[in-house]
Parts: C-alpha cells; structure tokens; sequence
C-alpha cells in the first residue's frame, strides 16, 4: 500500500503536475461576478472549478497520483474510499490510463453517485459498497489494499494529491491581471487548501489564504486550535464534500503554516449561497462548491476594496436536496418556523387560525393533524414561512393570546428532528 507523506512541494513539482493535467484537466475560467463585486464592494473572481469533466477540482490530484504509480503498482490495480469527487475522479483517472481499480463507497450513497462513478469508470472500475459511513468505507478500503496487495489512493493526505490540487494556484496566477489579496477556499481533508496555499507561499506570499469549514464539521479549524490532529466525536454530514471527523497529518502540517485563517460557515448559510448563485448567476454548485463563497461574509469589511478569488469546488448537486436546501436556508434566516398548535375541537378553529392568528404574509408549509374526540384540544405540529423574521414575536403572542399556542419546536433539536 503506496502512499507519499513527504512535505516537499516545490514550484518545480507543481509545474511538473500541470503538464502532466494538461490533456485531462480544463484550466478553468477565473471569472469576475458583478454582483458579489457589487456587494462586498470589492473585484470578486471565481475559480469555476465546477466546470471540470467530472465536477469538481479532485480530477487533478486523483490523476496526478495515479499517473505516478509505478508498473508494479498499477498492475496490482489501485483502491480509494469515497462518496463523492475524489471517486470519480479517480474513476476517470483509471479509466484514462487503463488502470483496474476499485471504487469503496458508503451502502447509503445515492445512486445518481454510483452511476456517475461506473460512467466514468467504464470497464476499468468496480463499485464496492459497503458499510454506512464514509469512515465504514475507507476502513475495508484500506484492509483491500493490505490483503490484495493494491494501491490505496488517498483523498487527500498525500503529497501527490496536494500537487495535482495545487495547478489550481498556477492558474489563478497566471489568469490574474491584479495583485490577489485574498483567496477563500473550502476546507474538508485539506488537500486543496495544502496545494493552494503552498503556492501562493511561494510565488505571492502577500496573499492571504482563508479557509473555510461547515460550522458541523470543523476539523482543521479545531486541529490547528489544539496545534495537533483532532478526530471529532460527531459532524453534520450536509456538506458532505467537506465533512470530515479528521484532516490529514500532512495537510494539517502544512496548512497549519500557510493559511491566515481558518473558519466556518453554518450550513443555512451555505444553503442560501447555493440559492443565490441559482438564481442570480444560473451557477449550480454543490454545498462544499459554495463555501468559500458563503465565508465571505465574515470578511465583508476587511475585503473591501480588494482582489479577492472564491475556488468554486465542485457541482455535484443531486436535485433531490433542493427541497432540504431551501428549508435550511430558510430556518437559518429564521423564516422558516415550527409550532405544536393546540386546536379546539371545535368547528371553525382551524379558520379563526388562519384569518386571524397568521400574519397577511405568513405561509402554511407543513401540517399534521391527527383528531382525537377524548381531549379538548387537539395538538397539530404546523410550519410556517414569514416574510420578515421580525413578524415571528407577534405571530406568537397572537397564538398565546386565543391559546392555540403549545410548543415552539425550531430550539428543541431531538423533538424537532422526530417530527419535521
């Protein structure tokens, strides 16, 4: 089982990459977008790593990796763990160089992400699932590699993954007509923010490298607080392109050197952002794909003025989240709210609740209502989407007032989850 831990980036290694991604990798558009320009008031360009062939940026480092195999090594065939990018790129990348490998993936992964592996990999690749999580995965990727003798080709935590990552910043500065003052990037594993970061050390030291984390998932932010590898006891897995327990030992060595800073985002947050870009640019991304975006917003006055590039990392967006995209952007703006009402079984209740409890701009989202002839008031769990957060005060002192009000459900995490 092959895997490079050396710390060793050079420019000269980095340059070797790129040509090497030359024939497989797009150097992708640096975009400038008028409208976040407009409202950080600052010249804010897109890296649109989501244009790659398979989606996302994790094309490069996968074949990167691959192609350095040795003949041994790729006729043993190679093995990855993954439930997104990093298996399709390396799928395509096995493909690409007629190279058998095998694909470990979480029994739960949606099946548009097998086939998407499968149609990348063609012949050349297996699909294997197995256990629940991604750790589940990873664990019987590893044991393969050991028992079989093959190649395990790690998502991030490897130097020659963080080099294929790292012809991103070649591209950034060679597209670039101004001085960058700061890049915003997702963190996950860290392979990207490695890369990136390495270069930009190198060549523009003055530019300021922010990473980005879900606020679920905060492994770096938290490895680099504590100066060592952290493994956290539990994530919300949403952004699941950047949710991981752990970083690497080499991408936090290096990124704990090389960022200015590391923070997170909500995940409501991130949610809107996917919105946004939907609605305002026509840009599908997937949710680690609008992170660097999303941070933005904690740096609205320190950005001001300056040249600034978001790596938009990937677009594998299944369509099937949308609805969850907006209900957790929406409840992040705190629009969005969720009540047990006690009706009286009664005629006419749920009319007086509707003409004169909500607000001319409230919204029933969501009812459940299960009629019970022994109790005088019949509980119904009711959601409702404001225009204006603002309105949720008087909202709820009208429900008290003709007491219709029972719970307010948005703050209580275990009964909220059971019932919504």
């Amino acid at each position: 089982m092959s895997q490079n831990t050396s710390t060793n980036i050079t420019l000269e290694s980095v340059k070797q990459a790129a040509e090497i991604l030359q024939e497989v990798a797009i150097r992708t558009p640096l975009q400038k977008n008028l409208n976040l320009s407009s409202i950080f008031s600052a010249n804010i360009f897109l890296k649109r790593e989501d244009l790659q062939q398979v989606r996302s940026y994790k094309i490069r480092g996968a074949f990167h990796k691959i192609s350095s195999l040795t003949k041994k090594e790729t006729e043993n065939g190679i093995v990855c763990a993954s439930a997104g990018n990093h298996a399709q790129g390396v799928a395509f990348a096995c493909n690409k160089l007629k190279i058998h490998g095998t694909i470990v993936m979480p029994t739960p992964t949606p099946k548009q992400k097998i086939e998407q592996v499968r149609m990348f990999g063609g012949d050349f690749v297996e699909v294997l699932l197995t256990g629940d999580t991604f750790d589940d995965a990873s664990t019987a990727a590893k044991k393969l590699c050991s028992d079989q003798n093959k190649t395990f080709v790690h998502p991030f935590d490897d130097i020659k993954i963080i080099e294929g990552q790292a012809t991103i910043a070649l591209e950034i500065i060679e597209k670039s007509k101004k001085p960058i003052d700061y890049v915003f990037l997702p963190v996950g594993g860290g392979g990207l923010a490695s890369g990136v970061s390495s270069v930009f050390k190198l060549v523009s030291p003055e530019t300021k490298i922010i990473g980005i984390e879900p606020e679920g998932a905060p492994s770096m932010k938290t490895a680099i607080e504590q100066n060592k590898v952290v493994i956290l006891d539990t994530i919300d897995k949403f952004i699941d392109g950047a949710a991981v327990k752990q970083v690497g030992q080499l991408t936090f060595d290096i990124c704990k050197e090389n960022l200015y800073k590391m923070t997170t985002v909500a995940e409501g947050k991130v949610c809107q952002t996917i919105l946004d870009l939907y609605n305002k640019d026509a840009i599908v991304v997937e949710p680690a794909g609008a992170l660097s975006i999303a941070g933005l917003y904690s740096f609205k006055e320190e950005i001001k003025g300056k040249n600034v590039v978001c790596i938009v990392s990937g677009s594998n967006n299944d369509i099937t989240r949308t609805s969850e995209i907006k209900e957790r952007a929406l409840l992040y703006a705190n629009l969005k709210h969720y009540f047990i009402i006690r009706f009286p079984q009664r005629a006419g209740a749920l009319k007086e609740f509707v003409a004169e409890i909500l607000g001319p701009n409230d919204d029933i989202t969501h009812f459940e209502y299960t009629k019970k002839h022994s109790k005088e008031n019949a509980p119904a769990v009711v959601g409702i989407e404001l225009k204006n957060e603002e309105d949720l005060e008087p909202l709820i002192t009208r429900m008290k007032a003709r007491n219709f009000f029972g719970e307010y459900i948005n703050n209580k995490p275990d009964l909220f989850d059971f019932l919504v």
